[in-house]
């Protein structure tokens, strides 16, 4: 019997995918990525890292603009330079990059550097991509593996994900954007309307607004940030709102003409739109495409391959785990399903992962962070609940810090006292939401929360003060 090239070949080099790789390396099995962009994937490149550096340049600018109000004097205006700020966001992405190709020759994984395509359960054709890569593209790490056909006895696909495209929003030129072409504007527009209010559309809004541009969000259901509890997402529009930011919730949008000066978008209301640019943030699409899935027998469901939940796929031998098994599509999700999947192979005992256990971040100004059920969500599931709130308005360390806009609210079983849901919003929540995470995942009640001492003056207060409230027990409010 001949004797695969490796033990597993993983084929996308994103977080799921660079972590399966390396975890199994950890194990002591020899293993390959198939990469034909750029390592580190979207979330190291086009995503999660770019964005928060423009984001971080964002903040800076604010704090300069309201430096006085903190007793410091600045001469002159604080004002933006997009050339440099997008700069500096695509060198951190070039680190990122980089940072990735050395912890995979670290851990002496392999990089084959093309498009994968599974021709056989454990057989990977590698050719040249069929679509152009991002510019700019970081270049192909040294050392790589050519185009060729390689053996594994496992093969994992991580494949991630991409913009979803709506019909009559097709990225066109410097009109019609999606993040690719958002993260890399040659100047701010003096108008923007961004289509969606997940956390991608909610990000550049406050990105661009602080940029000095005219931002509207248009939403087709009837409130923001629709994933987040319906609490939050009313504080997040008035906070948003106080920012110069516009909303059109309950609003489809019909059509998009093209002009010399912009876009004019139709809306549903029967009125119009007309902006410089539109952001098309609706969401992702999972990238199954040229795989070779249908030929091997497995069958997507809505656009995404149905796994176990150590990632195994109908076929033997294949595996599946992050943005393409589905949501929700969150690089850490990716990972921890990428070192469940390599552990289940190598025969190590897993602890299944709890979707409700998954933290959700969205890094605007005012940032969000929440993890578990809803209220609303609760009630539905017929569960008796407490619920617990409290602003940051009463907490000293966000007063201190000039940033006391913001709440936190928790929800607890009211016969067992578990922990089923929180939700934050407030300055650098998305720091704080893992203890929350950690709670949940100890299966901790109320008793062990409060009996937790909290450092003074933070603003983690709040979330033991959420905690307390829930039980008749805050103090400072």
């Amino acid at each position: 019997m001949t004797m695969a090239d490796y033990d597993i070949i993983v084929i996308g080099g994103g977080p799921g995918g660079y972590t399966a790789a390396i975890r199994a390396a950890q194990l002591g099995l020899k293993a390959a990525v198939v990469e034909r962009e750029h390592l580190g994937g979207i979330c190291s490149n086009w995503g999660c890292i770019p964005t928060k550096a423009m984001l971080r340049s964002a903040e800076m600018l604010t704090h300069m603009q309201h430096a006085d109000a903190f007793g410091i004097d600045l001469s002159g205006k604080a004002k933006p330079n997009i050339a440099a700020i997008v700069k500096r966001s695509r060198g951190i992405a070039e680190r990122m990059n980089g940072g990735v190709g050395m912890l995979l020759k670290k851990n002496k994984v392999d990089v084959i550097w093309g498009q994968a395509k599974l021709t056989a359960p454990g057989t990977v054709e590698v050719g040249a991509p069929d679509k152009p890569a991002c510019e700019p593209q970081a270049p192909a790490p040294k050392g790589v593996k050519s185009h060729g056909t390689y053996s594994a006895d496992h093969v994992i696909i991580a494949t991630g994900a991409r913009p979803r495209v709506l019909p009559g929003l097709e990225p066109v030129g410097d009109r019609i954007w999606t993040y690719f072409e958002a993260l890399k504007p040659e100047a701010a527009p003096k108008s923007l309307a961004i289509v969606g209010s997940g956390a991608i559309g909610v990000e550049f809004a406050s990105f661009y607004a602080a940029m000095g541009t005219e931002v509207t969000v248009v939403e087709m259901v009837d409130r923001i940030l629709p994933a987040e509890d319906a609490e939050v997402s009313a504080f997040m529009q008035k906070a948003l709102e106080k920012r110069g930011i516009a909303f059109r919730t309950g609003t489809k949008i019909e059509g998009a003409e093209l002009s010399k000066k912009g876009v004019t978008l139709s809306l549903a209301r029967g009125d119009t739109l007309d902006v410089e640019r539109v952001i098309s943030a609706a969401g992702v699409v999972a990238n199954t495409e040229g795989l070779g899935l249908e030929a091997l027998g497995i069958a997507l469901e809505q656009g995404l391959i149905p796994t176990t939940g150590a990632g195994a796929t109908t076929v033997k031998g294949v595996y599946a785990i992050g943005d393409i098994t589905g949501a929700p599509m969150l690089a850490h999700k990716a990972e921890h399903e990428a070192a469940l999947c390599v552990e289940a192979i190598a025969g190590e005992a897993v602890h299944p992962m709890n979707k409700d256990r998954i933290p959700g971040c969205t890094y605007c100004d005012p940032q969000v962070a929440s993890i578990g059920l809803t209220e609303a969500q609760a009630k539905e599931a017929g569960r008796t609940i407490k619920v617990g709130k409290f602003p940051f308005l009463a907490n000293g360390k966000a007063i201190a810090l000039g940033d006391d806009q913001g709440m936190a609210k928790v929800i607890f079983d009211a016969e067992t006292g578990e922990l089923i849901g929180a939700h934050l919003a407030g300055p650098e929540v998305t720091e704080l939401i893992h203890g929350f995470a950690t709670a949940m995942e100890l299966e901790s009640t109320e008793a062990e929360i409060i009996d937790t001492i909290y450092p003074h003056p933070t603003i983690s207060e709040v979330m033991k003060e959420a905690v307390m409230a829930a039980y008749g027990r805050a103090v400072n409010i």
